[in-house]
């Protein structure tokens, strides 16, 4: 796999062609960018996981998080392929909370309040 890891979202890049590994690593990279480009959840208030969600809900895990979400707090819990996967935000990150109609930035100390949109 490519040794080498973009500052910000973590992307892999840097391998040689037909290098072995290559698949794995671009389709982890999809997934990521999937996940977090243009990045909307559905609550940041939810505490337990939906039981039936669909691929592609997004959430913003709580502190009082419980189940599969349980100690990942402020990340976001986006469900793909039938499973939770988990990412943690960067300052500086922009996320609208659909529930709460209102746009959230990601700071050192957590998801700020929000403003109405």
């Amino acid at each position: 796999m490519a040794a080498l890891q973009g500052p910000n979202l973590g992307v892999n890049y840097g391998w040689t062609a037909r290098e072995s590994g290559w698949n794995t690593g671009m389709d982890a990279n999809l997934k990521l960018l999937d996940a977090v480009l243009q990045l909307s959840v559905k609550s940041r208030a939810q505490a337990t996981p939906p039981s039936t969600p669909t691929n592609g809900d997004r959430y913003i895990v709580p502190a009082a998080a419980t189940g599969v979400w349980a100690g990942k707090a402020n990340q976001i819990a986006v469900r793909i392929a039938d499973a939770w996967e988990f990412h943690s935000p960067k300052i500086g990150w922009l996320c609208y909370i659909e529930d709460e109609a209102k746009l959230s930035a990601y700071k050192s100390t957590g998801w700020s309040a929000g403003i109405a949109i």
